[in-house]
C-alpha cells in the first residue's frame, strides 16, 4: 500500500508501506479521510517540535476515519464494512497512570504518527492501517467519514472543557482560532456558555469563528483596544481557553479574567514567562490539558447525534497523492482551517 511519509523537513513523499493483516484482537481499516493537524505541519516544516525530532521515515497522520476491511480472531465489536473513527491513542493499560484512570498520561503510550518514541509509531495517512479493535470506534450512519476524522481534535477540546469545569452560563474567552480554538467554540456552545469571545491576529479564521457561533470575533492585531469592554472592574470572563500558544495572548487575557477564573492552556508555543503576581492576586486557576481518553468516543457520539457540527471547519479536501500541496495549503491560515486528505472509498 501507499503512505504519506516524512523523511526530513520539507521532504514529504508517497512511499510504499507494508500492509499488515490483522492478528487476534486487531482490525484492518481502509482509510477514507485524514485531517492534517498542527503537529503534522511541525514535522513537515521543522522535522518535529520541541525536543521531538524525526529520526527515521515516518508516516504522518492521526486524525483518521475509514471502513473496516477485515477483523482478526476474537473481534466482536466491529466487522468488515463497519464505518469507524480510529482512535490514535493506544495506552498500555498497565502503568501507574493507566491504573489511576489517567490513560492519557500513559508511560508507554503508542500514539499514531508520533516521533516521541523510537522506533517511531507510524501514522494513519496510508491506504490501510491495522490497529487494536478497541481503537476502531463505530460511527453513526448519519455521520460522514470526513466528519468522523475530526473526532480526535474534538476529543482534545472536550477534554479541555472537562478541565475547565461547568461552562453553563459562563462568559468564555478563546485566544487563538486555529482548528483547536474553533472547536473550543463548539464545545463552549454545547456546554451552555452565555458569551463566547474569540481573538486572533488574522481575519479568515475569525470569519469561521462567527459562523460557528462565537458571540464576538476580534482581530487583536488591528484593534488593540477591542477587549476593553471586558476589562470592567477586575475583568469579567469566567473561563479562558488559550489556544494560540502565544505568550502575548496569555498575558493580555489575564487582564480581562475575573477573580477566581479558570485558565486552560491548550496551545503549545514553547516556554512562557507568566505574570505570577496577577495569577496570585486574582486567585486564578491555571490548568493544563493533554490529549484525551474517554472523550474520543464522546466526540463520535456527539457528532453522530447532531449535537456538534464540525462540517464548517473542513475547508479543503485533496487526494493524498497531492499531499505536499495539501500541507502547503494547510499552512496558509488565510485560506484554510482544516485540510483533509482522501484515500479513496
Amino acid at each position: 500500500m501507499r503512505a504519506v511519509v516524512i523523511h526530513a523537513p520539507k521532504d514529504l513523499r508517497i512511499d510504499s508501506y507494508p500492509d499488515a493483516e490483522p492478528g487476534p484482537g486487531e482490525v484492518r481499516v481502509k482509510i477514507a479521510n485524514g485531517g492534517i493537524c498542527g503537529s503534522d505541519l511541525h514535522y513537515y516544516h521543522h522535522g518535529g517540535f520541541g525536543v521531538v525530532r524525526i529520526q527515521q521515515p515516518m508516516a504522518l497522520g492521526h486524525e483518521i476515519a475509514g471502513v473496516v476491511a477485515a477483523a482478526g480472531d476474537g473481534v466482536t465489536s466491529v466487522k468488515a464494512g463497519t464505518r469507524v473513527a480510529v482512535n490514535p491513542s493506544k495506552p498500555c493499560g498497565q502503568c501507574t497512570h493507566c491504573q489511576e484512570g489517567m490513560r492519557n498520561q500513559c508511560l508507554d503510550m503508542r500514539f499514531l504518527g508520533s516521533a516521541m518514541r523510537f522506533p517511531h509509531v507510524q501514522g494513519g495517512f496510508r491506504e490501510f492501517i491495522t490497529v487494536d479493535a478497541t481503537q476502531a470506534v463505530p460511527i453513526s450512519d448519519k455521520l460522514s467519514l470526513a466528519e468522523a476524522a475530526v473526532a480526535e481534535p474534538l476529543a482534545v477540546c472536550l477534554h479541555a472543557g472537562k478541565q475547565a469545569g461547568p461552562l453553563l452560563g459562563k462568559r468564555v474567552l478563546i485566544t487563538g482560532c486555529g482548528p483547536i480554538g474553533a472547536l473550543m467554540i463548539l464545545v463552549s456552545r454545547f456546554g451552555g456558555a452565555s458569551e463566547i469571545v474569540v481573538t486572533d491576529v488574522a481575519d479568515a479564521p475569525l470569519a469561521v469563528a462567527k459562523r460557528l457561533g462565537a458571540t464576538h470575533a476580534i482581530n487583536v492585531a488591528t484593534d488593540a483596544t477591542a477587549l476593553d469592554p471586558w476589562r470592567a472592574g477586575k475583568g469579567v470572563f469566567d473561563t479562558l481557553f488559550e489556544a494560540s500558544g502565544n505568550q502575548a495572548a496569555l498575558r493580555t487575557a489575564l487582564d480581562v479574567l475575573r477573580p477566581g477564573a479558570t485558565l486552560v492552556q491548550l496551545g503549545l508555543g514553547g516556554e512562557m514567562t507568566l505574570p505570577i503576581n496577577s495569577i496570585v492576586a486574582k486567585e486564578l486557576q491555571l490548568r493544563g490539558t493533554f490529549r484525551f481518553d474517554p472523550e474520543f468516543e464522546l466526540a463520535v457520539r456527539l457528532m453522530g447525534d447532531g449535537l456538534i457540527d464540525v462540517k464548517p471547519l473542513i475547508t479543503a479536501t485533496m487526494p493524498f497523492e497531492n499531499a505536499v500541496a495539501a500541507f502547503e495549503l494547510a499552512s496558509d491560515r488565510s485560506q484554510s482551517m482544516k485540510v483533509q486528505l482522501t484515500f479513496g472509498a
